[in-house]
Formats: structure tokens, sequence, C-alpha cells
């Protein structure tokens, strides 16, 4: 995803109106935020505008209200929790996104350096329809547009396509972070590179690993989805989580991989138990004599041995996916042990280090390392499609 984005010192922010589209869609229970990571991702990028006397005003979309007007995802319920990350006061406009007229006036009366936060953007269908007629009322509200959420950049919105268009753009702090963090993950990439990839199915990753063995040079599968891999090699995995009916799709991206002098590491050792619960008796298994009424649920400490192995001779690593039920102990000894490998190799100035996924920085956080990467993203969606190659809306829309 080579590509020449406008930032945010290209835009002249002085005294303008400013429509930030932001990802505020955080976990909310009992009416408080739980997990503020992406409001505080916005900061940096808030305070450079209000430096300049600019307007900040924050679009978002929350939860899936499916184009209706619905207090359950009103974003009122976030302004607190970005009050208080940005130590700035924070107001609130509501608006149906029919008529702005009133959201017009609320920004205009608001003084310079107000930080406003407007309804939610679902609220109206044309939202997720990408429609131009309601990219135009958005555009009304602002002089200049700044995208800073990386994690909604994967859809073709009103608010993060067709808005872009509309009025001088940029991207926001944390999005030219992301998008130069992934640059140097699989743009252009210090060599050797080094893809860890895990997860449960492989049904959901097929279009990331055939991109990716085209990529890199080595790619390491875990998961539950090393197990389909081994299945297609003639190995039993007993009752593991496996999609036996993909060992084609498994054989045929284990070809174009060594065509593409890819090579791929499979767990050689694992760690079973007969019931999937924490702390349940184990067994240590070679993958060529798994117990046929056992499951995988970890990789073994040679598995753990030739993956470092193979991250000491990279320079560049990219992580998407847990290679184990890291939730559950003992099953997170794999992901944890790999976790901190790589951590101290991007410690110690050898390895650039990029991960990102849902799972991934829960797994990072669980081991302790989330903060010890070159860098990690909070995007979900976004994230695995750029890992598979395909162009993301939200960020083309900013090319120069």
């Amino acid at each position: 995803m080579s590509i020449s984005f406008k930032t945010l010192d290209e835009l002249d922010l002085t005294g303008k109106r400013v429509l930030l589209r932001a990802d505020l869609n955080v976990p909310v229970a009992d009416g408080k935020v739980t997990d503020a990571t992406r409001i505080e991702r916005l900061v940096p990028t808030i305070r450079e505008i209000v430096k300049k006397d600019g307007k900040v005003i924050l679009l978002s979309h929350f939860g899936r209200p499916k184009g209706q007007v619905n207090p359950e995802f009103s974003l009122e319920q976030v302004c607190s929790a970005v009050a208080q990350q940005t130590g700035h006061p924070v107001g609130f406009v509501a608006t149906d996104w029919i008529d702005v007229s009133a959201a017009q006036a609320a920004i205009d009366e608001a003084p310079a350096g107000s930080v406003l936060v407007m309804e939610n953007t679902r609220f109206h269908p044309g939202e997720e329809a990408n429609d131009v007629e309601l990219a135009r009322r958005m555009a009304s509200l602002g002089d200049v547009y700044v995208n800073n959420a990386f994690s909604a950049a994967h859809r073709a919105h009103a608010s993060t396509e067709a808005l872009a268009h509309l009025l001088p753009a940029a991207a926001g702090l944390a999005m030219q972070a992301e998008l130069e963090a992934l640059e140097s993950g699989l743009g252009k990439p210090k060599k050797p590179v080094v893809a860890i990839v895990g997860g449960a199915k492989v049904s959901s990753k097929i279009d990331l690993l055939e991109n990716l063995v085209t990529k890199v040079d080595g790619l390491v599968i875990g998961g539950g989805m090393a197990n389909t891999f081994l299945f297609a090699q003639g190995y039993g995995v007993g009752k593991s989580l496996c999609e036996k009916d993909l060992a084609d799709t498994a054989r045929r991206i284990m070809d174009k991989a060594d065509k593409a002098n890819c090579a791929i590491i499979l767990p050689i050792d694992a760690v079973v138990s007969w019931h999937l619960k924490a702390n349940s008796p184990t067994r240590l298994y070679g993958v060529d004599a798994i117990d046929p009424d056992g499951m995988i649920l970890d990789i073994g400490p040679s598995s753990i041995e030739r993956i470092n192995a193979a991250i000491d001779d990279a320079h560049t690593v990219v992580w998407n996916g847990p290679v184990g039920a890291f939730e559950m102990q003992p099953f997170d000894a794999g992901t944890v042990a790999i976790a901190k490998h790589v951590a101290k190799r991007t410690h110690d100035d050898l390895l650039v280090s990029v991960a990102g996924g849902g799972d991934t920085v829960g797994a990072l956080a669980h081991a302790g390392v989330k903060d010890k990467l070159s860098y990690v993203s909070t995007a979900g969606g976004a994230f695995l499609e750029w890992m598979e190659g395909k162009p993301l809306p939200g960020v083309e829309a900013l090319k120069k």
C-alpha cells in the first residue's frame, strides 16, 4: 500500500472549522467508556487544531443503528471521555443528518478552539451508502477535512470517502503514524520479513495468506488455522479445530509460497488437552503423533524455538493473530513467549515490529508488551484488509 498522502501540516488550520473523522466507536458499559485507546490516539490531532484556534468538529459512527436515530447509539455518551482525555471542554451537537441548519448554527456560535462531537453519522442511511448528498451536508459544516480514523478507512462511507473529495483533506497525526508504520511493515520493509498469522480459521484469512506469501520471506502459521495446514500435509489433528474442507486451499497456498520462495513455518510440536478450559490437564506431542481424542491448543517449546529463530533472522515482523488459545492458561505460553521475544528484539533495535487486529492487541497486552513493539494498530478490519493488499477507500481518498 505505497501511497503519497496529504498530512496535517499541509492544511491551513488557523481559525478554520475542521471536520475531524475520528473513531469514537469505543466500548461503553453503563454509560461509561471502558477502553479509551482510540480516543487517546485522537488527542494530538485535536490539540494541534485547537492550538491554531480551529474549531474541532468530530464525526464518527457508533455501533449499528441501521440508518435510524436511536438514543442507545448516541455519541453524547462518549463526550465526557473525550473531554477527560483532551483536558478540554467538549460540546455535543445533536442532528438527524437530514436538516443540519441547527447544527450549523451551533458550530457558528461556538468560540474558536472549541471541540464539538457531532451525532452518530450512522443515524442516516446515507452514511454506509457513501451518499454524496449526505457528504455535501457534512461538508457544509466545515472548511477542511481531516481523517484520523484508520480503523474505519476500509469502509467507503460518506464520512470517510465521499466527504474527503469535497473539502481540502489530509490525514490526522494518528492516521499518518499508522500509514507510515504499515509502509515500514509491508510497503517498503527492511528485509528479511517474517509474518506471523494466527487465529481460529483459515477461511477468514485466505486472502491474507495469499497476499503475504508473495511479499514476505517467512510465514509463521499458528492457532487453529495451523491445524488445517497440518491436516493438509497428512498429519492427524485429533479433535482439534480444523477446516478439513479447506485442505486443498492450504495446499494451494503452500505451493504458491514455494514458488515465491516464502518459507511456511508450521508447528512441529503441540500442547494437547482433552478439555477446552483453563488449567485442564495437558500433554506435549510431536505433530506426527497427536492423540486422536485430544485437541491442539498451543504450540510446544520446539515450535517456539523454531519461530524465535526465524524472528532472529528477520529485520521486520508483521503479526496478526495469536498462535494458541491465549485466553486460557496454560495455552497462552506460546503466544506470550513469541511476543516477549519480538519485544526484546525491537527494544534492542534489531527489529521493526508491526502488529494489529483485535485478538492480537489483546494477546500482546496479556503478554505485557503492547507498548513495546514498533507499532500496534487498534484497527481490526482495516488492518486485516491492508495485510490482504486491498486498497482502503478512506486512505485512497487522501492521495495527493
